[in-house]
């Protein structure tokens, strides 16, 4: 989940999302006092903590990063990044908005059949010259990627997301589906794959984030 302070339509979309390695240095882990409680969480399929009790906030800042202000979940904890020279107002303010945000996006539920349908939009939409082949059999949320954000199997036609991009941006999640929708159609990563998987807009600031946060956690996963 992404948000801006402030208008920033001169700020390269890319660069923004490919320093989250920098923000080790200045990370500290603090108590949300002002937050609260959070709603109880649904919990489809056994996907997500049924509930959240003032989460633990790790809050990253990073010289490089200007305007933005990000957060996702990692495990127990929600981790913020900001910018460098945000005062301690200012930072506990986003902390608490982006943590609400957070709370909010869970509480909206993450089923597998939502994500099914979002996954049959995306291939009407990025791959309609494929009715056959970009027809996925199943897509649901699993816990054992954990070497990747997505796999798909092309026997059987069917695609598995890693539950740990649940609480990512929606474009980040639309681009993991359809980077599977493509394996459906071409299973190596040759030049035919990546210019289907091109066609979404946003493919490369959802790899420059993937990479980001990978580097930044240190799990070490690929959309590969």
């Amino acid at each position: 989940m992404e948000s801006s302070p402030q208008t920033t339509p001169n700020v390269p979309r890319f660069r923004c999302d490919r320093t989250f390695a920098t923000w080790e240095s200045g990370r500290r882990a603090v108590t949300v006092p002002s937050v609260g409680e959070f709603p109880p969480v649904p919990k489809p399929r056994g996907n997500l903590t049924a509930s959240l009790r003032k989460p633990v906030v790790e809050v990253r800042r990073s010289p490089r990063r200007r305007r933005t202000v990000s957060a996702y979940r990692d495990g127990e904890r929600v981790v913020v990044l900001i910018p460098a020279q945000f005062s301690g107002a200012e930072e506990r303010e986003w902390v608490d908005r982006m943590v609400a945000r957070l709370a909010a996006r869970e509480r909206r539920g993450n089923t597998d059949e939502a994500l099914y349908e979002r996954a049959q939009q995306l291939a009407q939409r990025y791959l309609g010259e494929y009715p056959q082949a970009a027809r996925p059999a199943s897509v649901r949320w699993v816990r054992n990627q954990n070497g990747r954000w997505g796999s798909c199997t092309p026997a059987d036609q069917s695609i598995r997301i890693s539950d740990r991009i649940q609480t990512f941006p929606d474009w980040v999640l639309d681009y993991v589906i359809l980077h599977e929708l493509a394996h459906l159609i071409v299973a190596n990563h040759n030049s035919q794959f990546w210019a289907l998987v091109a066609r979404y807009p946003r493919a490369e600031r959802a790899r420059g984030y993937l990479e980001g946060i990978s580097a930044a956690t240190g799990l070490g996963l690929s959309d590969d």
